[in-house]
C-alpha cells in the first residue's frame, strides 16, 4: 500500500473496504481503518457486487464453477459464503458503514466525480499517411476519384454521373471524410495488386465516388441510392462501409492493415458472445456435474427454435427424468444465463484505425487466433465515438467467382472480370425463372427457389428485388404478397400522390428496402436526411433497445397527416417500416450482391464445369455439399472423373476431351481433387501431386510410396476413396496391398530408377492379383462406401438400390410430382429420399423446411410445427425417410406438406452416412 501511495496522490487512490455479512465484519472493517490512517490512504465503501438480486446467488455461483472449470460440488471456497453480494440501497449500506461515515462520503465523491467524464473528452483522429505530401486528402481523393471515372467512361462521364461526384466530393469535403475513402480505396488497390477479388457495400461502398475508385462495380447510373443514407451532417460520423474478400485471402488484407498501421494502431473491434440454449445447456450441465455424454445428448436435442423450453416428453426420450433435482435445477439456470454475455470475440472484419496510438483511446489486448490484436469495444461502442471503421469480410462466393474466372482463362481462353461479364443476357435469366440455380449465390435456398418461378427474374434491378424480398423484415411486414400480386397484374399499385411514387414506384407502392422507408420518410414526412438516418437505425434496434423506433411515431404518422396523406396511410406506412426491425435488406446491399447473383449464374450456365469445380474448392460455404453440386453439373451436362491418384490435383480441375456434337470444339471435364478424401491433409497429398508430376503415371501403390513419401495413413485414405482405380486396383485390393507396407525410410528414386521399380513393381503386382481372391463387394455396398468416404458417388444414387422396397410401398418417383395432371394440388403422395437440406426460418413461426433426393430428382417438404414435433427423431437426425402429405402447387412451385414419416435407413445395405446442410 505504501508503494501505491508513493505512485498515485490521495485524490486518486482509496482502499476498499466490503461488508460481508460474516461474523469479523466490524473487527476487519477496523483494521482496514487503522491501516488506512496509518499510510494516509482513504477508506472507501464498497459493496463487491456479483448480483443484483439474492435471488441471483445459485446463478452466480455456476458462473464462477464455470469459470473455473469446476463443478459445484468442487468449488469449495471459490463459491460466497453467502447471498450478499447485491446491489444495496443508500440507506442499507450507510448501516453497514454506520461506524465509518467517511468511507460512504468517499463513495459519494468518487461516483459524483465519475459521473462528470464524458466520452467527447475522449478525440478520435483519422490516419493522415494515406494522402501522398503536398497534396491535401480530398485532392488526392478527387483526382483517384476523376481518373477512376475516366477508366469507367472512356466516352465520356454522363452528366447525371459527373453530378453525383460533385455532390458527393461536397459532403465528403464538408464532413472531412475523404482520409476514410481514401484507406477503402488503399484496401481495395492492395487486393486487386495481390490479384484478390474483392467488391464493396453499402450505400457510401455504392456511391458515384466508389464506383470510379474501383471500391465496388455496381454502377450507380443503374440504381437510385440515397448517399445520406451512410453520410449525412446530420449524422456527424464516418460512414461503414463494408468490403468484401475472397474468403480464403482475406487474412492477407488483415496483415496488410496492421504492417501498414503499426498494431499501436490498428485493430479489429471486438464482440461480445452471448449464451445461447446449446452453449447454456453444455456450461451450465457442466457446472453442475451432469456426467458429458449426458450433457452432450441434452445439447443436441435442444433446436435453437425451443426458445429454451425443456419439453419433458423429450426429456424422457433422452433417457432423462424431468423430475430429477439436478435436471430441474439446470432447466431454470439455463433460462436464467441465456442472453447472458459469454466471451469477449473479435468482430467477423471490423477493423479500427488510428492516427496516434489507439491504447490512447482503448486497452488493446491479444486474440486467440494468431497475429490478431482486438480492442474491447463492440460496433455499437465504435458508432457513438465517431471512429473509423473499415468492415474487412470473407465471401466464399468471390473465392469461388475468382477460381471460376481462373478455370475459364485456362481452359476457354476468355479473361473475365466481375464488371466485364456480359450483363442482361437472356438465357441466364431464363435459368434463373425456372429456380435452376443450385450452388449460385444468394437465391439457392429453398425460399427463394420456391420464388424465383413467380417472380421471373428479367433484368437487373429484378435480382436486386429478389435478394431483398425473402428477407424476414418484408415478410413480417406483409410487403411480399402484395408486390407479387402487382407485379402479376392482379392487383393495382396505389400512390396518393407523385412523391410517394417516385419512392416507390420501382418496388410497385410497396416499400421493400430501407433506403425507401428513409425517403419515405423525408419527402413524406418531413424528415431531414440526418432525422431518416436516425429513424433507420431505431429501425435496426428497437427490438434490442425497446421501443426506440416508437420514439418516431408521432414525428412520421403526424408528419404525414400534415401533409395530406390519409391516416390509414401514415399508420400502414409505420407499421411497414417496423417490420424492417426483422432485418430489412438495404437497396444498396442488395445490388451488391445482386451483381454477385447474376455472375455466379452466367458462370453457371456458360461454363458449368468450371463454375462446379470452383464451387467445390470454396467449400465450405452455401446451401449444398458438393454431393449435390457434382449431381447438378451432370445434369447440366457435365462428365465427372473420380478421384484418382494419378490424375486428381488437391483441388478439382478440368480436363480437355472433345465434345461428340463437334468434334473440333473442346469440352472440359470435371476431375474430382483429392479434397474430396476425408480424413486425408493437403500436406499428404501434395508430395502425391508433386511425384506424378515428375514421374507420371503410377502403377504401383509402393513405387507411389517410396517416389512420394507418403504416409500409410495417406494412401489407406485413398484406398478407401477406390483413388487406386488407375492403377487396377478396386477398394479392396488397394486396402490389401497397403496393409504389407511399412513407415520405414527408403532411398528416393530419380525418375529412370523409379521407371525400373515401376516395371518390376508391375510383375509382382500381376502375381500378387492373381494370388488374391478377395469376397465380392456389392455395388450397393460401394456406394455407400463412397459417400463415407468422399462424401458422394458416382455410381448409381443410393435410393436406386431400394426402389423395389419403395415401389411396394407406393412410393412415387420424385420426378413425378411434376406432372399436375397426375400429382394436382390436395392429393394425397408418399415420396422418399436422402436429406440434403433441413431450414427453419425465424420467421416460420416453427415451420420446417427440407429438401430430399432419390434418384430421379428433388422434392420440397413442408413440416408443420406438431408434426416436426411428432416424427422429430427420424425429421431430425435420419439421413432418408419416406415422407406421406398433400401435394401443394403453386404455378411451377410444388412442395409436400407432410403428415407422417417412415424411417428407410434399414432398407439400405450398410448404415448411410450422406452429408445434409442443416440450417437451425
Amino acid at each position: 500500500l505504501r508503494g501505491l501511495r508513493a505512485t498515485f496522490d490521495d485524490d486518486r487512490l482509496s482502499l476498499a473496504a466490503t461488508c460481508r455479512s460474516q461474523q469479523d465484519d466490524a473487527f476487519r472493517l477496523d483494521q482496514l481503518d487503522a491501516l488506512a490512517a496509518h499510510v494516509d490512504v482513504p477508506l472507501v465503501a464498497t459493496n463487491d457486487v456479483h448480483h443484483h438480486v439474492p435471488a441471483r446467488r445459485p446463478l452466480q455461483d455456476v458462473l464462477t464453477c464455470i469459470r473455473e472449470h469446476c463443478t459445484v460440488h468442487d468449488a469449495g471456497f471459490r463459491l460466497h459464503a453467502n447471498a450478499e453480494r447485491h446491489l444495496k440501497s443508500g440507506d442499507e449500506m450507510a448501516r453497514l458503514f454506520a461506524s465509518h461515515p467517511a468511507a460512504v462520503a468517499r463513495t459519494i465523491a468518487i461516483a459524483d466525480r465519475a459521473s462528470a467524464f464524458s466520452l467527447d473528452e475522449i478525440r478520435y483522429q483519422y490516419p493522415t499517411e494515406i494522402c501522398p505530401p503536398g497534396r491535401t486528402p480530398l485532392e488526392h481523393l478527387r483526382r483517384l476519384t476523376y481518373d477512376g471515372a475516366a477508366g469507367r467512361y472512356p466516352d465520356g462521364i454522363p452528366d447525371r454521373i459527373a453530378s453525383m461526384l460533385e455532390h458527393e466530393l461536397r459532403l465528403i469535403d464538408d464532413l472531412n471524410y475523404a482520409p476514410y475513402f481514401l484507406t477503402v480505396h488503399d484496401l481495395v488497390d492492395f487486393a486487386r495488386s495481390r490479384g484478390i477479388l474483392c467488391q464493396g457495400r453499402g450505400a457510401a461502398a455504392n456511391s458515384a465516388v466508389c464506383f470510379c475508385l474501383g471500391v465496388t462495380a455496381v454502377d450507380p447510373d443503374r440504381l437510385d441510392l440515397l448517399f445520406e443514407r451512410f453520410v449525412s451532417k446530420e449524422r456527424d460520423e464516418p460512414p461503414d462501409i463494408d468490403i468484401d474478400f475472397e474468403h480464403e485471402r482475406r487474412e492477407e488484407v488483415i496483415q496488410y492493415i496492421y504492417g501498414k498501421y503499426g498494431r499501436h494502431r490498428a485493430a479489429l473491434t471486438g464482440v461480445v458472445i452471448s449464451y445461447r440454449a446449446r452453449s447454456a445447456v453444455r456450461d451450465v450441465g457442466k457446472a453442475l456435474g451432469l456426467s458429458l455424454d449426458c450433457v452432450d445428448r441434452l445439447a443436441k436435442s435442444m433446436d435453437w427454435w425451443d426458445d429454451g423450453v425443456a419439453v419433458p416428453e423429450r426429456l424422457r426420450e433422452l433417457g432423462v427424468s424431468p423430475e430429477d433435482r439436478t435436471i430441474r435445477h439446470l432447466i431454470r439456470l439455463v433460462s436464467e444465463i441465456r442472453g447472458f454475455p459469454r466471451h469477449l470475440s473479435q468482430h467477423v472484419g471490423g477493423f479500427v484505425i488510428t492516427d496516434g496510438p489507439l491504447s490512447e483511446l482503448v486497452p488493446i489486448e491479444n486474440a486467440a487466433m494468431p497475429d490478431r490484436t482486438v480492442i474491447e469495444w463492440d460496433k455499437d461502442d465504435i458508432d457513438a465515438m465517431g471512429m473509423l471503421k473499415v468492415d474487412v469480410l470473407g465471401l466464399g462466393m468471390l473465392s469461388c467467382i475468382r477460381r471460376a474466372f481462373d478455370l475459364v482463362r485456362e481452359h476457354h481462353g476468355r479473361d473475365l472480370a466481375i464488371a466485364t461479364v456480359p450483363g442482361e443476357d437472356p438465357a441466364v435469366y431464363d435459368m434463373i425463372g425456372r429456380a435452376d440455380t443450385i450452388g449460385v449465390f444468394q437465391i439457392e435456398s429453398r425460399a427463394q427457389m420456391s420464388m424465383l418461378p413467380r417472380l421471373r427474374p428479367r433484368s437487373f434491378y429484378d435480382l436486386v428485388i429478389e435478394v431483398a424480398i425473402v428477407r424476414p423484415g418484408p415478410i413480417q411486414g406483409n410487403m411480399v404478397h402484395p408486390y407479387l400480386r402487382r407485379r402479376c397484374g392482379e392487383e393495382t399499385a396505389h400512390y396518393p400522390d407523385d412523391a410517394i411514387r417516385r419512392v416507390l414506384g420501382k418496388t410497385l407502392g410497396v416499400p421493400l428496402f430501407q433506403e425507401q422507408a428513409m425517403a419515405m420518410a423525408i419527402v413524406a414526412a418531413g424528415f431531414t436526411p440526418g432525422e431518416a438516418d436516425q429513424l433507420r437505425r431505431a429501425m435496426a434496434a428497437w427490438k434490442r433497445k425497446g421501443d426506440a423506433i416508437y420514439r418516431f411515431r408521432d414525428k412520421l404518422i403526424g408528419g404525414m397527416i400534415g401533409r395530406g396523406y390519409a391516416r390509414e396511410f401514415a399508420e400502414r406506412c409505420f407499421e411497414q417500416i417496423k417490420g424492417f426491425s426483422e432485418y430489412g435488406f438495404p437497396e444498396s446491399h442488395a445490388a451488391s450482391f445482386a451483381l454477385l447473383v447474376y455472375v455466379s449464374c452466367w458462370l453457371k450456365h456458360h461454363y458449368p464445369a468450371a463454375f462446379a469445380a470452383a464451387l467445390i474448392n470454396s467449400q465450405p460455404m452455401g446451401f449444398y455439399a458438393p454431393a449435390q453440386i457434382v449431381r447438378d453439373a451432370q445434369a447440366h451436362g457435365v462428365t465427372v472423373h473420380p478421384v484418382d491418384v494419378n490424375h486428381s490435383a488437391w483441388d478439382c480441375t478440368l480436363e480437355p476431351c472433345t465434345d461428340p456434337s463437334d468434334p473440333r470444339r473442346p469440352s472440359p471435364t470435371l476431375r474430382l481433387g483429392l479434397r474430396m478424401v476425408g480424413g486425408l491433409a493437403e500436406a499428404d497429398a501434395t508430395p502425391i501431386v508433386d511425384a506424378v508430376a515428375r514421374h507420371g503415371p503410377f502403377t504401383s501403390i509402393e513405387t507411389l510410396q517410396r517416389s512420394a513419401g507418403a504416409p500409410i495413413r495417406a494412401l489407406r485414405q485413398l484406398a478407401k476413396a477406390d483413388a487406386f482405380r488407375s492403377l487396377g486396383l478396386d477398394r479392396q485390393s488397394a486396402l490389401w496391398q497397403i496393409r504389407v507396407l511399412r513407415e520405414a525410410p527408403l532411398p528416393v528414386l530419380d525418375a529412370n530408377a523409379a521407371a525400373t521399380c515401376r516395371a518390376g513393381a508391375d510383375s509382382d503386382d500381376d502375381r500378387a492379383r492373381g494370388q488374391m481372391l478377395l469376397p465380392f463387394v456389392p455395388e450397393a455396398r460401394k456406394v455407400v462406401q463412397d459417400y463415407a468416404s468422399v462424401g458422394l458417388t458416382l455410381r448409381r444414387h443410393p435410393v436406386s438400390f431400394i426402389r423395389p422396397d419403395l415401389d411396394a410401398l407406393g412410393v412415387t418417383p420424385n420426378v413425378e410430382l411434376e406432372t399436375e395432371s397426375r400429382w394436382p394440388g390436395g392429393r394425397l403422395v408418399s415420396v422418399a429420399g436422402v436429406v440434403l437440406v433441413r431450414q427453419r426460418p425465424a420467421t416460420a413461426k416453427g415451420v420446417v423446411f427440407m429438401t430430399i433426393e432419390d434418384e430421379t430428382g428433388i422434392a420440397n417438404l413442408i413440416f408443420w410445427k406438431d408434426v416436426y414435433r411428432a416424427f422429430r427423431r427420424i425429421a431430425r437426425h435420419g439421413s432418408g425417410f419416406i415422407a406421406h402429405g398433400l401435394v401443394q402447387r403453386e404455378k411451377q412451385v410444388v412442395h409436400v406438406l407432410v403428415k407422417r414419416l417412415d424411417d428407410i435407413e434399414h432398407l439400405f445395405v450398410e448404415q448411410l452416412r450422406t452429408r445434409s446442410r442443416d440450417f437451425h
